[in-house]
């Protein structure tokens, strides 16, 4: 399973396509430099139950420890994903 990053420098987004259809989106917006906030997770129904919701915010952990920015995950998915995951604390913001 490949999740796809997109970034204009200001908004971006992770996602996710089945033959080349967008099935999973969760975009953000940078808040400064050095922040980026979550607003928005979505997964067709078809997916629903395969931890793809996850995958989003894994990637979205992955590329804040990369470039040294943190999260605020203002998306109410996003925001309990990092309440379960302590291990992406290190991110927050």
């Amino acid at each position: 399973m490949e999740i796809k990053h997109e970034s204009n420098g200001q908004k971006g987004r992770f996602y996710y396509e089945v033959d080349g259809v967008e099935k999973a989106l969760m975009t953000y917006s940078y808040a400064g430099s050095d922040k980026i906030i979550i607003d928005h997770t979505e997964v067709d129904a078809s997916l629903k139950g395969q931890g793809i919701g996850y995958k989003l915010v894994e990637a979205s952990v992955e590329y804040a420890r990369d470039k040294h920015i943190k999260i605020l995950p203002l998306c109410p998915f996003a925001a309990a994903v990092f309440k379960k995951k302590q291990e992406y604390n290190d991110t927050l913001f």
